[in-house]
């Protein structure tokens, strides 16, 4: 499929995003309007006006609405006034460190908040096809230097990667007892990397922390330099949940439910030293100091194989590693200079479908 054919099926849809105030959440609403869909944004409020949401204006482009997923009684009367075609939910507590510190409420936002969004899907006849955005964390470290599939057993290490786990096992259970023939709703869960890009300004992020590194003057401290991380831009990710969305969206069949990583090329995965003195550089500027108080768990090594989405959805990645980072200090240098923010957003968007159709066109 080609941009295109993506943006034909896309346009006039009513299409949900929780977390729409989000990093990804915010970057997707963003795409999908671009495309032509009728969006509709649920989250909590933006933390901050240099959040991607805020400095996109998405207030004013999409049908935002202030929603917490664990407030099940306000997202089922919200979903079912709104009737959308197509849920993309990327609602969630994000950080593995925070989750340590706020356990019961990461597992209550990403474990119960998906048994939330699936009940609202299940009792809303509108929706044909839900992409549950879930996280590479889901899956049980062995620091396995290949890549996990999405048959590997999910993990339980910490909170947030338990959390994930759970979620999947949620989605799956779902999968098979309610949307199970070709009458329901199609149902995909999605995996990716570390997912960076403009807009994110989470705490305990190295992008985010490297930009107010550079901003603030102060150097970057480094936890765990020599953790081998999957790297890729967000536009990366989305695309494969747009692709995936869309056909899931044209197939009247479940052949394409279930599990699948959106993840970067194998070179992609580098220490994270190597990703901050790689930043800096294309920056010009920034200093970074590790520090040796490690104290929480945090794997060594993550990767995802995305063998089945290349094969069974001709899904690829279009950036590379610098491309990806040139691509992202791009995105975060347009915020201070006095340019339209949205404008530049939308010419990276531009740009990525123009590689999808080039990619699509040598298959």
């Amino acid at each position: 499929m080609n941009a295109k054919t993506m943006k034909n099926y896309y346009a006039g849809k009513k299409v949900l995003v929780t977390g729409d105030t989000g990093f990804k959440g915010s970057w997707l609403s963003l795409w999908l309007s671009h495309l032509g869909a009728h969006v509709y944004g649920i989250g909590l409020p933006p933390q901050s006006k240099d959040d991607n949401f805020v400095l996109c204006e998405l207030d004013s482009l999409i049908s935002h609405k202030t929603l917490d997923i664990c407030d099940h009684h306000a997202l089922y009367d919200y979903v079912s006034d709104i009737s959308p075609d197509i849920v993309f939910h990327l609602a969630a507590q994000p950080l593995v460190r925070l989750s340590y510190e706020i356990p019961r409420e990461t597992m209550q936002t990403n474990v119960m908040g998906t048994v939330h969004i699936l009940e609202a899907v299940r009792n809303t006849p509108s929706i044909t096809t839900a992409i549950m955005v879930t996280s590479d964390k889901c899956y049980e470290n062995k620091e396995w230097v290949y890549g996990y599939r999405e048959c590997d057993e999910m993990g339980e290490y910490d909170p947030y990667s338990a959390s994930k786990g759970a979620a999947e096992i949620v989605i799956r259970s779902y999968l098979h007892s309610y949307f199970n023939n070709s009458s329901s709703a199609r149902i995909a869960s999605v995996r990716a990397g570390n997912v960076i890009g403009a807009g994110d300004q989470s705490l305990d992020r190295i992008i985010p922390d490297c930009i107010r590194s550079i901003r603030g003057g102060d150097p970057l401290i480094i936890r765990n330099p020599h953790a081998l991380r999957p790297w890729q831009h967000v536009l990366e990710p989305l695309s494969g949940y747009l692709l995936l969305g869309a056909l899931l969206g044209m197939n009247c069949n479940n052949s394409l439910c279930g599990a699948w990583n959106f993840g970067p090329r194998y070179e992609s995965i580098v220490p994270v030293e190597q990703i901050v003195r790689m930043f800096f550089d294309i920056a010009g500027s920034g200093t970074y100091q590790v520090s040796s108080s490690q104290t929480l768990h945090e794997a060594s090594i993550l990767a995802l194989d995305i063998t089945k989405a290349v094969l069974l959805l001709k899904w690829s990645p279009m950036l590379d590693i610098q491309e990806t980072l040139q691509w992202t200090w791009d995105g975060y240098k347009v915020e201070t200079s006095g340019e339209s923010t949205i404008t530049h957003r939308i010419q990276q968007i531009e740009e990525y479908m123009h590689r999808m159709d080039a990619g699509s066109n040598r298959t």
